[in-house]
């Protein structure tokens, strides 16, 4: 718990904080790249071109102030548990924490000038290492159950032993270890890092893909939609380089499964809403529910541009075949070629309207795709009486839900 004295002074300097959050993380990264510059392999450098990453960070910081001094009811376990998985994921490492405290703490010191007295300076620091100290601990966990065997070494290579083009935008890669070791199991909703090596000067970069095929094989599937740069944003670098420059036999680095977040949650009816290539957790989830509990009662509700964007649409009469209380609810915004052979479904024109979602009272719901989807989803079904505690959702990502979760 913050200290009282800190507390005190926490409160009365949040509002400062919060007005200038984002120019203080600005300054952070910029201060701890330039001292540190082997740490831009860990971030995403199409986010902090947006300034994605730096707001997401402030809106972060202030939030977990806020819930130290009582001035908010987010619950934030599962907000550390999601950030801990990230951070695994990456290979953080405890001793990269005080790099992050002592940058970020003179950051806010160049940012508000004189208001940071020694006082503030102080009460601020207890705030980064509570949060720090909380993370290090659920890290150190994470790597434990997943047997890696020093903090933050989780890269293996694994090999590339298939590639689908699925639509024009999305190809899946299929892998197996390159040592001929078991393919480690992992829960459908959890991902994994895929960390490549780019030409020149841009170093090493780091992405998370959800694990789109079955859990238990012996193979892993990956499903990457190439990410077009707009409003300024760059293409994706790591997406392009997947699509562009990966052939069947090649080796890419990954890190074990992590992801706090489970399609599968529950017993009973299942809702599963996806769009775009959101829809992988969702696969992985029927998957996995086709070879372990068929009489599942599933309903998968997927939004997309038309059918032909609509990545692994191939493969879904084989999963209505294995789980025949399987309904599909297809959105489509531009309905043509919609239809699909051997397929039952509800196909319909525009986005998807949560008043229409088909709904059990015990029904469990997993959500993933852009954040705007996932708000406007999550809300009606808030509306429509479901417990916030049966909505499962996944955020790729800088951003939070409007709950500031």
């Amino acid at each position: 718990m913050l200290s009282e004295s800190s507390a005190a002074v926490v409160t009365a300097t949040l509002p400062a904080v919060q007005a200038h959050g984002e120019a203080i993380t600005g300054r952070f990264y910029q201060r701890m790249f330039d001292a540190h510059p082997e740490l831009l392999n860990l971030f995403n450098r199409g986010n902090q071109a947006t300034g994605q990453q730096q707001a997401a960070l402030a809106a972060a910081v202030a939030a977990y102030a806020a819930h130290l001094t009582g001035g908010s009811t987010v619950p934030w376990g599962p907000i550390l548990d999601r950030i801990a998985h990230k951070h695994a994921s990456l290979g953080i490492t405890a001793t990269q924490y005080p790099i992050v405290g002592r940058h970020l703490l003179a950051a806010v010191g160049e940012v508000l000038g004189d208001a940071v007295t020694p006082e503030v300076a102080a009460a601020w620091d207890e705030v980064y290492w509570l949060l720090a100290c909380e993370l290090i601990a659920r890290e150190a966990r994470l790597y434990a159950v997943a047997g890696v065997a020093k903090d933050g070494a989780v890269w293996r290579d694994w090999r590339v032993t298939g590639r689908v083009r699925e639509t024009a935008e999305v190809v899946s890669l299929i892998l197996v270890p390159a040592d001929g070791g078991a393919a480690p199991g992992f829960t459908p909703g959890q991902y994994t890092s895929v960390a490549v090596d780019l030409d020149g000067d841009r170093g090493q970069q780091i992405r998370q893909y959800s694990l789109s095929g079955r859990p238990g094989a012996d193979q892993w599937r990956i499903t990457v939609k190439r990410v077009r740069g707009t409003g300024g944003a760059p293409d994706g670098l790591v997406s392009g380089f997947l699509h562009d420059r990966v052939a069947v036999g090649d080796v890419l680095r990954l890190s074990p499964p992590f992801g706090e977040v489970s399609a599968v949650a529950g017993d009973g009816p299942l809702v599963l809403v996806s769009a775009g290539i959101g829809l992988t957790p969702a696969m992985a989830a029927l998957e996995h529910l086709a070879a372990t509990e068929p009489q599942r009662p599933v309903v998968l509700v997927h939004a997309d541009r038309a059918g032909a964007a609509h990545a692994l649409r191939d493969a879904l009469p084989r999963l209505q075949e294995n789980l025949p209380r399987l309904r599909l609810d297809l959105w489509y915004e531009d309905a043509a070629g919609g239809e699909l052979a051997g397929l039952k479904a509800q196909v319909s024109t525009g986005r998807v309207d949560p008043e229409l979602i088909p709904l059990s009272p015990d029904a469990h719901v997993h959500l993933c795709g852009p954040l705007p989807f996932m708000n406007a989803v999550r809300g009606g079904l808030l509306r429509r009486g479901v417990p916030v505690d049966r909505i499962a959702y996944e955020v790729f990502g800088p951003g939070m839900l409007r709950d500031g979760r």
